[in-house]
């Protein structure tokens, strides 16, 4: 992907946490170690049931503001307000504020030398201030592009004098399912999915050294016992794009479940032994066959 792009993640939208409790507050309750966020560097995490299944996923940086140093969490639009009533329940009397920060929008710059045009390094995660707003890596590949949190009625401009150009919001979507990265509950069926199974361990959006957070119980178990069984991974899709949902074959056997796609790319939640198995044997899907592919990042328990 040679032009340098940017594309507005209309379904995404920025949650503010702020006051002097809001980092030991986060720390509590989700899955990677808010320590680690600075004003250079951003992360990618998720917020758990008590029995450590998927709720919501969100990016975490810091910016200033005149009450002092906040957390920006970006996370799904039409689910923002849910996720903020359910912080909300855990505050108790945590000196914390939580806001829909609606003055911002979502963007993502990708292709050759998109980050260098930011100011960014090839380091994900690497995060700074731009154009009123605040410009990281994506922390989980920098290969990913760049995610911006600006003014939402400046940020096209601002990308368009970094020397980035418009582009369709389905030119990032097809880079990111080739790239086997999940988006939100697109991806993760709510109250279901596990992390270890969608790459957060390898992606870096899960720290098994911090201390307790909500979920964390099941997250361990699942790394130290090895239940990982199936795995999100890219397919290619030779006929029609099928709906997320409908379920995967190798021959008479079931082996996983589509999840979201574009065209001819997708993900697909795919049975390890199934994978293994398949030798060249195609997985079907509805009228469609699917080749699944193991991203370059991911390790496979039982394999590389």
């Amino acid at each position: 992907m040679a032009a340098k792009l940017f594309t507005r993640l209309s379904h995404r939208a920025v949650l503010e946490l702020g006051g002097e409790d809001c980092r030991p507050f986060l720390q509590g309750l989700i899955s990677n170690d808010v320590d680690r966020v600075a004003p250079d560097r951003a992360m990618w995490a998720a917020f758990l049931t008590p029995q450590g299944k998927f709720l919501h996923d969100l990016f975490v940086v810091e910016r200033a503001t005149e009450q002092g140093r906040a957390l920006l969490l970006e996370v799904e639009a039409d689910r923002a307000e849910d996720f903020r009533k359910k912080l909300s329940l855990y505050k108790l009397r945590a000196k914390v504020t939580l806001r829909l920060a609606g003055e911002l929008a979502v963007w993502a710059a990708f292709g050759a030398d998109s980050l260098a045009a930011l100011g960014l390094p090839e380091t994900a995660g690497a995060a700074q201030a731009l154009g009123g707003g605040l410009a990281f890596a994506d922390p989980r590949l920098a290969a990913a592009g760049a995610r911006l949190l600006l003014p939402a009625g400046e940020g096209e401009a601002a990308l368009a004098a970094a020397g980035l150009e418009p582009a369709e919001f389905a030119a990032w979507d097809r880079l990111r399912l080739g790239l086997g990265l999940p988006d939100g509950s697109r991806d993760l069926p709510v109250d279901k999915a596990i992390l270890l199974e969608n790459g957060f361990d390898e992606l870096g959006g899960v720290d098994f050294k911090k201390g307790c957070y909500m979920g964390q119980e099941l997250t361990s178990r699942t790394k130290h016992r090895g239940l990982v069984r199936k795995r999100l991974m890219p397919v290619v899709i030779d006929g029609p794009t099928p709906e997320p949902g409908t379920p995967v074959w190798l021959g008479d056997a079931e082996a996983g479940e589509m999840r979201s796609a574009s065209g001819d790319v997708g993900l697909a939640m795919i049975r390890l032994e199934q994978f293994r198995k398949a030798a060249g044997q195609a997985f079907t899907c509805g009228p469609s066959r699917l080749t699944p592919r193991q991203p370059d990042w991911a390790v496979f328990p039982g394999g590389e």
